[in-house]
């Protein structure tokens, strides 16, 4: 009998793992897994694009997020910005927008919507118009809600 409870004790401790020993829960407690959230993203790779961006905005808002793929401030910005955002297509439209494959349409979001080039940015078109625009740590999922 102690032979068969020791035998358990050690295939807990195994599914465990190490730090699963510190503040360990009982048995009958689930792991509770992270998922990962989707993002509604759509894809920013031609001009053309820029206009209908700019008559969706009229009936809602719509985000560009652009992002540098080599830029290491770039992706803490983006996942940053991922695991918190919270809203979805119907309430706002949110374009991704890769520079070092599109530096020209990059360039026209500026020449269109009157905002300096900045890497990442994040620009918020309503009515035909930037109402926000930020940039690097400034950039934050929830002030998209103010817009919505």
């Amino acid at each position: 009998m102690k032979l068969q409870g020791y035998y358990l004790t050690l295939k807990k401790i195994k599914n465990m793992g190490l730090f699963g020993l510190f503040g360990a829960k009982s048995s009958s407690e689930e792991k509770v897994e992270k998922v990962k959230k989707i993002v509604p993203w759509h894809r920013l790779n031609s001009k053309e694009q820029l206009k209908a961006i700019s008559e969706e905005s009229k009936t809602k808002p719509v985000a560009i997020f652009k992002h540098s793929t080599r830029c290491g401030i770039s992706r803490m910005v983006l996942n940053q910005f991922e695991s918190s955002y919270n809203l979805d297509d119907s309430q706002l439209k949110l374009y991704f927008l890769d520079l070092l494959s599109n530096r020209d349409i990059s360039d026209e979001v500026g020449y269109t919507f009157q905002v300096m080039h900045q890497s990442p940015q994040l620009i918020v078109v309503k009515n035909g118009n930037t109402v926000h625009q930020a940039s690097h740590n400034s950039i934050s999922a929830q002030d998209l809600e103010k817009f919505v």
